[in-house]
């Protein structure tokens, strides 16, 4: 976006993305159009902090504002080697809500094919051949997809996904004209290596269009950002520095402002060398560190989001971290607070609220 009203910083990841978010309409508008309408892929590529979360996020809003089902799920880079792990993300929503019977009745003759792999059914005594589980899972979620339409598929970090998961997502994708389901796509170039990295490719290629590469902030947009968030006596020379110091990266610009509103520095010409101080101790202290410094019980809900995945509440955090939920609550606050962990629902900021949240802490 190229414009913000003053204090609309949590929408920063969003300043001049009226392409990207124009492509995103077209393409939801397109799938709720007819229930046989042909499905789309999106694709959102760019380096750590460019925004790609949030852009999926708004997607997300966008897509249930105007009546679809999202099920969103995100790659980890310490679960990469677990097989399935980011499909069974995926699928979640719809797994817990159907009875075993209904399962089986959805699944057809690829229940016993798809169903260990998706957890919900014991593994055979034969095991099953790598093709016929990605071809039982392409079956399976095209039956949900119908029964969910219109369906919108959200995968981020996609960098970071298994093997199996990706070598689904891409036979899945190349069949898209089959079926009506909207899949948007992000993930940082040059992250993956071996058949992950071949899968991911085969992914990009299933697009219409070529991936988009996000790009980093203009200085005008860094201006209008630096301004909404600090105030509009920062002067030009001031905005042009932080624009200098960040690259324009979004993450690095939000999280040096929140530095400069911390510290009470003059946004003024005359701030430079104290702005690029702030800007090293922004980029020298780690998650651990700023994790540590938020205390114990913090750290374990920030660890149980984290192995959760997206779209998790406080009580299901709770239950994982073994808290109470007014601790669990009060840890939500914190790392929301810090922007390690970013509310996705109204609730999340209503007291008592059921306070659903994505983990965040990747988007650097």
């Amino acid at each position: 976006m190229t414009e913000a009203a003053p204090g609309a910083v949590a929408s920063a990841s969003l300043w001049e993305r009226d392409e990207e978010l124009a492509a995103v309409r077209e393409a939801v508008d397109a799938l709720r159009e007819d229930h046989a309408s042909r499905g789309s892929l999106l694709v959102f590529s760019g380096e750590a902090g460019i925004g790609k979360t949030a852009l999926l996020g708004e997607t997300r809003r966008m897509a249930e504002a105007l009546g679809c089902t999202v099920w969103a799920a995100r790659g980890g880079e310490t679960v990469t080697s677990v097989p399935f792990n980011v499909v069974r993300q995926l699928l979640q929503p719809a797994l817990v809500s159907l009875m075993p019977d209904e399962a089986r009745e959805y699944l057809g003759d690829w229940y016993g094919i798809a169903g260990p792999a998706l957890g919900i059914a014991e593994p055979g005594d034969r095991q099953a051949d790598p093709q016929g589980v990605c071809d039982g899972l392409v079956a399976a979620v095209t039956r949900l997809a119908r029964r969910c339409w219109p369906l919108v598929l959200l995968v981020d970090d996609a960098h970071w996904a298994d093997q199996e998961t990706l070598q689904w997502l891409a036979a899945f994708t190349e069949r898209l004209t089959e079926q009506s389901v909207l899949v948007v796509v992000a993930h940082r170039p040059g992250e993956a290596g071996g058949e992950r990295a071949r899968h991911l490719d085969a992914v990009a290629a299933a697009a219409a269009r070529p991936a988009a590469m996000l790009s980093a902030l203009t200085p005008e947009a860094t201006a209008g950002l630096t301004r909404a968030t600090v105030g509009a006596q920062a002067d030009a020379p001031f905005c042009r520095e932080v624009w200098a110091v960040t690259g324009g990266n979004p993450y690095e610009t939000v999280e040096l402002l929140a530095k400069v509103q911390d510290s009470g520095l003059e946004p003024v010409e005359g701030s430079a060398t104290e702005l690029r101080a702030l800007n090293r101790s922004a980029r020298g202290r780690g998650l651990v560190a700023r994790l540590e410094g938020l205390g114990i019980d913090a750290t374990r809900f920030a660890w149980a989001a984290a192995i959760l995945g997206t779209g998790i509440s406080v009580d299901l955090v709770a239950t994982l971290a073994t808290m109470r939920r007014e601790d669990a609550a009060r840890c939500a606050g914190l790392l929301t607070a810090a922007r390690i962990l970013s509310p996705t629902d109204p609730a999340a900021r209503r007291p008592g609220g059921s306070a659903t949240a994505s983990w965040s802490s990747s988007t650097r």
